[in-house]
């Protein structure tokens, strides 16, 4: 494990189950504010209505059947998910035991994924309690980027009190934060387009060639131009735009402006972080800290992130790097990685992260930005072991041998044992919403489906993305799915050895059994993972309790593994 100097990560992060919640996708708590058209797009859509929460993901709509392509629709699709939903869930998540949520982008934004903000300092109105009120009370408001011209909306307020209702619960916040780039309907630049050269908006954003008729070309986040970027130095973002981010990074952390941290959110995601030049990252997280140092602070890097990790920019990353080795040791249906492979590659970020940050690595299965991993178990046939591969590999609209049906048992097995292996292992577990009920489906937008309660009623599912029909599958949510995750959770918060212990690997001798030891206060936890299609039997020199079945102490001697399955062990003192 690589050296540290002085670095603190935020205690409770090492306790952290994380929940990840795409709130348009996760529970429409209230229909009144729900999305109109006008919110989405210019375009008059005829007859466009939000869709159905327990619509088959696939068919069309009555509004997209005179299109007839689900790709041309899909993205103009609303199902009504808000933030009044979020909070009615509260209990389900407190009860399923997450204690940590991260919330994809709630800040004002037309797209359903909101990564194109209007503006940083207000909640959509469509996820609060009163659209209609918010939208008129901004149109009045006449805001600028000064925090003194910013008012409160219902939405805002609303979201404060979901934050108190959740540290109620005992549950911490995060936010997606997006500072490299904006939509064009961020108010910045849409004065930019007014006014053209002359506008104080012009520092803001990259611009590359001005026109003699006004316009303007400027840098689209990888291209994309509905994603202008902001404008930057080697070192920093622009001036202006770095006071503003600091504003509004005070404004949800501390809303009061007290010095008391404890009604804003608990920390950050950062989208793209790895886009944005370090030496604002380094300022940024002088901020936070002197805000609150117990804030959390996770980037979006998909490689190694050796130098994010250092203890002057984030806590965490979001740990794709343990997510390919985890799908390329547990999948069914491919050759995979063996033991050895697996612990090897573990090992070369064990070795280059400080000690104080494992821990709290968000180590996920999925998230919104690749295949929900019951369909990656289901599809993998050979070890993918970096981003950009396992994330085109489940673009269904371009790899269409991707299979986006109901998975079968082995590839539910398997995620079984991911979900055991994530729990007892080394860092913060994060569950993408649905993961505990079952869903599955390819990457985006097939990944952000609304998800699946056991009092909507759901159309099976019938048709694949090009409409044709497929092997039909009930879309209900699984409850003894949701029964396990519950089990594997309740096991990590019994054991404070599985949260903050020291860990080993365990050399079996076999390549398709993946063991390892947890050690804290003289407790011991081994935990063995087979992944191959038969029994193996292992050598146990002590007795030792399973903590999975129950029952007293036995087992000295030797240890079975049924196929595919596990073992979860205290060992004896």
């Amino acid at each position: 494990m690589a050296k540290s100097r002085s670095i603190v990560v935020p205690d409770w992060a090492k306790d952290a189950i994380w929940y990840q919640i795409f709130p348009e996708r996760f529970r429409n708590g209230l229909s009144g504010s729900n999305p109109r058209i006008s919110d989405i797009t210019d375009r008059r859509i005829p007859g466009w209505r939000v869709s159905p929460w327990g619509m088959d993901w696939y068919a069309l709509d009555r509004w997209e059947q005179p299109i007839g392509d689900f790709w041309k629709t899909v993205f103009h699709r609303r199902y009504g998910g808000d933030l009044v939903g979020v909070r009615k869930k509260l209990g389900y998540l407190r009860d399923l035991g997450i204690n940590a949520i991260y919330l994809n982008p709630v800040f004002k934004a037309p797209s359903l994924h909101k990564y194109d903000a209007s503006c940083m300092h207000h909640i959509d109105p469509t996820l609060g309690p009163d659209r209609a009120g918010d939208l008129k009370k901004l149109t009045l408001a006449r805001e600028s980027e000064d925090p003194a011209s910013w008012i409160w909306t219902e939405a805002d307020l609303y979201f404060l009190e979901f934050l108190e209702d959740a540290h109620w619960h005992g549950i911490r916040v995060i936010i997606d934060g997006v500072f490299n780039h904006t939509g064009r309907n961020f108010f910045a630049f849409r004065k930019l387009l007014r006014e053209g050269r002359q506008s104080r908006y012009a520092k803001w954003y990259t611009i590359k060639k001005w026109n003699k008729d006004g316009t303007f070309d400027y840098d689209g986040w990888f291209g994309h131009k509905m994603l202008p970027e902001f404008a930057r130095t080697k070192n920093d973002l622009a001036a202006p735009v770095r006071e503003y981010v600091f504003n509004i990074t005070k404004r949800w952390m501390d809303p009061n402006g007290d010095g008391n941290p404890s009604d804003g959110i608990d920390g950050w995601r950062l989208d793209v972080a790895f886009c944005v030049p370090m030496g604002f990252w380094r300022k940024w997280h002088k901020l936070v800290k002197g805000i609150n140092p117990e804030a959390y602070t996770t980037a979006e890097i998909v490689a190694r992130a050796d130098d994010y990790l250092r203890g002057d920019t984030f806590d965490a990353v979001m740990n794709y790097m343990w997510l390919y080795p985890t799908v390329n040791f547990f999948a069914p249906h491919s050759k995979g990685f063996s033991a050895t492979e697996t612990q090897r590659s573990l090992n070369k970020l064990r070795r280059a992260y400080p000690a104080e940050v494992l821990p709290v690595l968000q180590n996920l299965l999925d998230s919104h930005d690749v295949g929900r991993i019951a369909s990656m178990l289901e599809n993998v046939k050979q070890p993918i072991e970096e981003f950009g591969k396992y994330f085109e590999f489940s673009r269904v609209k371009h790899n269409k041998k991707f299979k986006t049906g109901r998975p079968g048992a082995a590839a539910y097995q398997a995620l079984r044992q991911a979900i055991l292996y994530q729990m007892c292992g080394e860092g913060a577990p994060m569950l993408y919403y649905g993961t505990e009920v079952g869903m599955w489906g390819a990457n985006d937008p097939c990944d952000r489906q609304p998800m699946l309660w056991d009092d909507i009623q759901y159309d099976d599912e019938r048709y694949d993305p090009d409409g044709k029909l497929i092997r039909r599958a009930s879309r209900k949510p699984d409850k003894k799915f949701l029964a396990f995750v519950k089990k594997a959770i309740a096991l990590r918060h019994k054991h404070p050895a599985l949260r903050r212990g020291s860990f080993h690997w365990i050399q079996t001798g076999n390549d398709r059994l993946l063991a390892f030891e947890r050690r804290l206060n003289g407790e011991r936890i081994r935990a063995y993972f087979n992944a191959s299609d038969w029994e193996i039997t292992t050598p146990l020199k002590q007795t030792a309790r399973d903590l999975w079945v129950g029952g007293a102490a036995g087992l000295a001697g030797c240890v079975c593994i049924a196929k595919r399955s596990w073992k979860i062990l205290q060992l004896g003192r």
